[in-house]
């Protein structure tokens, strides 16, 4: 019998353990081919309802479902921990000792985040004048707080990257300037944007376009700012260099780090603990039946859905061609596309991947219907339209018709360089 065992639950790992499922379906019931999925708890996270969380859009129960309803019958599902990988004899150990033996392992256990790196972080004030919003306690918390918030500063920064979705704390600001403006409020509120970079995004040309709606919409940056530490009881931001950002309000995106049984087996882990795969057929590096998809490996492309999507497109093949002794394809080109909120009821949607970043144009076709680079309400409607999206066709493991794992240039438009200066 041959066994794959995924390791991680979430997006990432029940897209391809559903896109396995159905491609090998008459295995599975024959009893000759076995796909097992292991994560430490029950509950499915929809981690790009957590932005809108704190300004009273969505519930928190709204945003989760159970794990093993959203896979087949057939997948063995268990609920554990997991200890360590011994590539060395193709077994899992989890918490409570048993161990799993595999043929296929996919890690998938994406990134977690690690507020107790930052000094003081965690000490007086958090969760209650510094917050992440990228937890479902912490955004919760933070709901509750801005509920009660009429004037003072708002500080929205993240330590470090990677990770997950590079543009949500840019969002955050945007969401913020556009409540408070709804509530008539914006006069007394300060909102300050507060970035390791030297812009407001990583390329160029996005770079030049949300810098230009930050200051339209107000929103004080600052740049080249590394964190260092946080001081609750003074309520003050401070980077390596000296420099003091005062807040009422903190509202941090926590350094983060992949799962901590990586570290914990040789050879498959970074320094971070992000499994060490190739760029393009996503197999892990320390073993040829190993692979990687999402957030947890050290690939150069962003920490999101997209990116696992356009993944698992390419991961499943290569499993099949694996097993069947077939030369794997180098097909990922480290596609990734996501809609940045912009408040206001609009948002602007970027499409890149390793060699190219986002240009203006439209998407996915010539005509659109999506802009690229511009803001709109149809792009708006789209990020909102991700949720039904997300628990009918991404997490099922369906391909999108029009939108490929590859980056295409149709209707895209070239900027030369200067105009991305």
């Amino acid at each position: 019998m041959t066994r794959i065992v995924i390791l991680g639950a979430g997006a990432a790992g029940t897209m391809t353990a559903n896109r396995l499922s159905r491609r090998y379906a008459t295995e599975r019931r024959a009893g000759t081919l076995q796909i097992t999925v292991v994560d430490q708890d029950a509950a499915h996270l929809y981690q790009p309802g957590l932005l809108f969380l704190p300004f009273g859009r969505g519930t928190p129960e709204s945003l989760v479902r159970d794990r093993r309803s959203q896979l087949p019958e057939g997948i063995t599902y268990i609920q554990q921990g997991i200890e360590q990988v011994d590539t060395d004899t193709d077994t899992v150990r989890l918490h409570d000792g048993s161990t799993l033996s595999y043929d296929v392992l996919v890690v998938a256990t994406g990134t977690r985040t690690l507020p107790g790196e930052t000094e003081g972080l965690t000490d007086t004030g958090w969760n209650e004048s510094a917050f992440d919003f990228y937890t479902l306690a912490g955004a919760t918390a933070l709901r509750d707080r801005l509920a009660t918030f009429t004037k003072g500063r708002i500080v929205v920064t993240f330590v470090e990257a990677p990770i997950k979705c590079p543009v949500a704390p840019l969002e955050f600001a945007f969401l913020a300037d556009s409540h408070f403006r709804a509530l008539g409020l914006r006069d007394s509120v300060d909102v300050t944007y507060v970035t390791p970079l030297d812009a407001a995004f990583t390329k160029p040309i996005a770079a030049e376009r949300l810098g230009h709606l930050l200051k339209e919409r107000e929103i004080t940056v600052v740049t080249e700012f590394a964190t260092g530490n946080v001081d609750g009881e003074a309520k003050v931001l401070r980077s390596w260099d000296g420099r003091e950002v005062p807040y009422d309000v903190l509202v941090i995106v926590p350094v983060h780090g992949g799962a901590e049984f990586v570290s914990k087996s040789p050879g498959l882990g970074d320094a971070l603990g992000f499994v060490i795969t190739d760029p393009h057929t996503l197999q892990a590096k320390v073993k040829a039946n190993v692979f990687a998809i999402g957030d947890c490996t050290n690939l150069p492309t962003s920490k999101a859905g997209s990116v696992a999507h356009f993944e698992a497109e390419v991961l499943v093949p290569n499993i099949a061609r694996f097993l069947e002794g077939r030369p794997l394809d180098p097909a990922y080109d480290g596609h990734a596309n996501c809609f940045v909120e912009t408040g206001h009821d609009r948002a602007i949607l970027i499409d890149f991947n390793y060699e190219t970043e986002p240009l203006p144009g439209h998407y996915p076709f010539a005509v659109g219907p999506l802009s690229l680079l511009e803001e709109s309400r149809v792009n708006h409607l789209g990020k909102l339209g991700f949720k039904w999206a997300y628990w009918n066709v991404i997490l099922p493991g369906y391909d999108i018709p029009g939108i490929t794992p590859q980056m295409q240039m149709t209707g895209k438009t070239l900027v030369p360089a200067r105009s991305a200066q």
